[in-house]
């Protein structure tokens, strides 16, 4: 017999939100069931249980959004987080390091002289851009001009224009070169606070893999009453007058007012928006001209290789508790455009090479058809092919104003996982039943 909840999260692994998170991570082993290779790990892979993949990697911006609601939820307490090493991007068939400040504009190779001093004029007109302060703007009206003017201010090349967009600004696409500068400049400002953080990047990650995030929020959660039920069918989502009443698992209702879940389960109430794929590849070294980086993030400009949007390489290794001494795991993934998936992720698999096992995976993406407040059934975005989690907090800020009618503002966020706590009932229907 099942209580009544306010709000029920359902989800594909074992946590809080786990599908507006990230998705569970596994060990070797079973990487090569579930991609259904034929043989074994082999030994000099080292034991199966000193991995943990994930299946969809992503990381931490440190002055980022996620950052700031582990820290609001006080989940950080359950967590231990290591700097990524190195953020770079793509140029010529080559990798650089992506150059955020005065001084690394100045040393970068990326640019010819005259660039570099171009370039640091902009990077200082962003340092000192504030949006309440019109005395900052030298000209640029932040919600009329557009950025692709701001480029033009500056006098900035499409190399410039391409790792500034795409490797700090973190655009998928260049649509953003034609719309007002504001959030442009703002994003600028997030990865150069985030790098200022820590020094080596902007970026964190958590040891032991991205599946310690849920497990922290689980905790957290079980100490305010939250209930969890792992490994649960879901049978039905019960509606009444239009509305979601429930959930039905094993011949059992668990009664609610609210539903929250990711697109799997409400397949008529979500669309088909695209596909990604995605590449785990297992490595025995650092990826070359990286300084011998034990982490670090490689973005590939879409105007670098003629496509339409960005290709993304995460790597992690041992020092993060992630795998076997000495081993490697990049992953490569990018919106898929053509009929010939993987020949599109060619360049960035080439600067992985030699590569000891890779597992390919291609994920279809899905969106909600409505906002669900006639039905109270929220649903989550899918995934998208980014390294970072900007657009995944973007997504949960979108919920969270579906589901409130206001929009989530930092004070809000919370109160938002405090409203939680103790009235929510999590369904958990595990796909790889480990949990």
């Amino acid at each position: 017999m099942y209580y009544s909840y306010s709000i029920i999260v359902m989800a594909q692994t074992s946590a809080l939100f786990i599908d507006v998170f990230t998705r569970a991570y596994i060990s070797l082993p079973q990487l090569y069931k579930r991609f259904e290779l034929p043989d074994s790990p082999p030994e000099s892979m080292g034991r199966g249980r000193d991995w943990n993949v994930d299946l969809i990697p992503k990381f931490l911006m440190a002055n980022g959004q996620l950052v700031k609601m582990l820290l609001y939820t006080e989940v950080t307490r359950y967590l231990d987080f290591k700097v990524v090493e190195g953020s770079f991007v793509y140029k010529g068939g080559k990798i650089y390091k992506v150059p955020s400040t005065e001084t690394e504009a100045l040393a970068s190779n990326l640019m010819g002289m005259f660039e570099k001093r171009r370039f640091r004029k902009f990077l200082v007109f962003v340092a000192n851009f504030d949006e309440n302060d019109p005395k900052t703007f030298e000209g640029v009206d932040p919600k009329v001009t557009t950025m692709r003017d701001v480029y033009k201010k500056f006098d900035l090349g499409q190399d410039v224009i391409d790792f500034t967009g795409h490797a700090l600004a973190l655009y998928r696409t260049d649509d953003y070169l034609d719309v007002p500068c504001l959030e442009t400049i703002n994003r600028i400002k997030l990865y150069s606070e985030s790098l200022a953080r820590y020094g080596k990047s902007p970026y964190l990650y958590p040891l032991y893999g991205l599946g310690e995030l849920p497990q922290g929020f689980a905790r957290l959660s079980a100490i305010y009453g939250g209930t969890y039920m792992l490994n649960k069918p879901v049978e039905e989502i019960v509606m009444e007058d239009g509305h979601v009443v429930g959930v039905k698992s094993e011949g059992e209702v668990a009664r609610c007012k609210q539903l929250i879940c990711d697109p799997s389960y409400i397949q008529d109430r979500v669309r088909k928006a695209g596909q990604v794929i995605r590449v785990i590849c297992i490595l025995s070294h650092p990826i070359k001209d990286t300084n011998d980086a034990n982490s670090c993030q490689i973005i590939i400009p879409q105007n670098q290789v003629n496509r339409k949007s960005d290709i993304y390489v995460c790597m992690i290794s041992y020092a993060h508790n992630v795998a076997a001494q000495g081993k490697y795991i990049a992953i490569v993934s990018t919106t898929v455009e053509t009929n010939e998936p993987e020949a599109e992720i060619e360049p960035a698999l080439e600067l992985l090479e030699p590569i000891d096992q890779k597992f390919v995976s291609l994920s279809d993406l899905y969106e909600p058809t409505d906002d669900g407040t006639e039905s109270q059934i929220f649903a989550s975005s899918a995934y998208d092919a980014t390294t970072h989690f900007e657009t995944t907090c973007n997504d949960i800020k979108d919920i969270y104003k579906r589901m409130t009618g206001t929009h989530c503002s930092k004070t809000h966020i919370p109160y938002f996982y405090l409203s939680l706590k103790g009235k929510v009932d999590m369904v958990s229907h595990s796909i790889l039943n480990y949990v």
